[in-house]
């Protein structure tokens, strides 16, 4: 007797417990069933198997379900069944259930973004708060719920190469979510494990990556429009904005990555540049029916996509976190050993940075600034100067570099007891 297999029951195939999603016939009359794991080693992967060339698929039957009885102590083997399976049914309102439960120090104010998404049938939200309210935080916070309701099993974050480090720790150690750090090394040897045709962003399901990274290389975008997250963060959102007619290709990839993912989560204490295109085109990503006319659009039209508050608005939350920032200004002598080498830079002429006039007087600027910041900084901006000047092997140059040594050889004479500044900032610090 043929089996009838059917969207919804459960078949063992290879080994393995697998859910039909749907069943089609292909062209030689067979059935192509389209499957998602259940069974640990294939859970949540998807397949298709064809009748035809699975030599045995068995249907499991409802009906052969054998009742074994709990001989535990007072029940306890049952209710840690059914424990277990109240703690995996997925909440479906806007409360938290864990993301406030990570290491971090509760503050009412970094909820409110989470509760916020949650409120909304798609999690699609711009966190604009300003520099040093934890945007980072209320992101992990938002991902955590995601977690536990079954939405955020394949993660994205796509932030600056100088903020990968510190954006992958704070979501590990502070809410335990592993993020793998990709780059384009690390995606070649993906695709050299995998088959060609198969897509390397599938290989890890919560990584992240550079947005520069992303944009190098015109292949990845093929790889990206097939490919599907459950959650996508961009931080430092204002960098994807549209400036002007012209579409950067962060603003394209940006806009791409918005299509490719069912939430959505934006970081930025900049967002608005001033021009109200540029700040539509963010929420264009997040909701692309929400703003009809870019130039011309209110409150009301972005209500629930964004959420931005400034120190001052959460102020009564976090008084003892915020102090107020107290100046004060400190004067020090300069010693004899600084006054030597300001002296000796006064003096300075420089005869071939000076042939444009203007070249060689900003170099001396330079030089005055990073001289008046540490001996350190004015050495090193000598010394990258020498470089430059050795480079060109023009004898029109000599006299500009023997005044540049004579000047660092002034530097090096100032050590850290000689140096008036340091010295000063030691007292401060001391200074009860």
């Amino acid at each position: 007797m043929e089996n009838i297999f059917a969207p919804g029951s459960r078949i063992v195939v290879r080994d393995a417990e697998w859910l039909i999603r749907s069943v089609d016939r292909t062209s030689t009359g067979g059935q192509a069933l389209s499957v998602i794991g259940i069974s640990e080693l294939v859970r949540d992967k998807e397949a298709v198997f064809l009748t035809e060339v699975e030599e045995k698929i068995e249907i499991l039957d409802p009906v052969d379900t054998k009742l074994v009885v709990d001989d535990s102590s007072s029940y306890q083997a049952s209710l840690l069944y059914m424990e277990s399976l109240l703690r995996q049914t997925p909440p479906t309102d806007e409360n938290l259930y864990i993301g406030h439960l990570a290491a971090i120090d509760v503050v009412p104010y970094q909820l409110d973004p989470a509760i916020q998404a949650l409120e909304q049938p798609r999690q699609r939200i711009l966190m604009a708060d300003a520099v040093g309210l934890g945007k980072t935080i209320e992101a992990g916070i938002l991902l955590s719920e995601l977690i536990r309701r079954g939405r955020g099993k394949r993660i994205l974050v796509v932030t600056l190469k100088s903020m990968l480090t510190q954006f992958q720790k704070e979501l590990w150690s502070r809410f335990t979510i592993p993020l793998t750090r990709l780059d384009s090394i690390g995606i070649q040897r993906i695709r050299a494990k995998i088959p060609t045709n198969h897509n390397p962003f599938y290989y890890y399901d919560k990584a992240i990556i550079s947005i520069d990274t992303l944009k190098q290389d015109t292949e990845y975008r093929t790889y990206l429009e097939n490919a599907y997250w459950d959650v996508i963060v961009i931080d430092e959102a204002h960098n994807v904005a549209e400036r002007g007619k012209k579409s950067s290709l962060r603003s394209r990839l940006a806009k791409l990555l918005s299509e490719r993912s069912d939430a959505l989560i934006m970081l930025s204490a900049t967002p608005h540049d001033g021009r109200a295109r540029s700040f539509a085109s963010l929420m264009n990503m997040l909701d692309p029916t929400a703003i009809s006319d870019p130039d011309n659009y209110g409150p009301e039209d972005i209500k629930g996509l964004f959420i931005r508050r400034f120190k001052k608005d959460i102020q009564n939350q976090v008084e003892s976190a915020f102090r107020k920032r107290k100046i004060e200004v400190a004067y020090c002598k300069a010693s004899p050993v600084e006054e030597k080498a300001f002296q000796i830079f006064s003096d300075i002429n420089f005869i071939r940075l000076d042939r444009h006039r203007g070249a060689g007087e900003l170099f001396k600027t330079t030089l005055e600034k990073a001289l008046f910041s540490s001996p350190a900084a004015c050495l090193e901006t000598i010394r990258n100067r020498q470089k430059q000047i050795s480079k060109l092997e023009d004898p029109a140059y000599e006299k500009d570099f023997n005044s540049l040594e004579t000047l660092a050889q002034s530097l090096e004479n100032i050590k850290a007891k000689s140096f008036s500044k340091y010295q000063k900032l030691l007292e401060v610090i001391k200074d009860p």
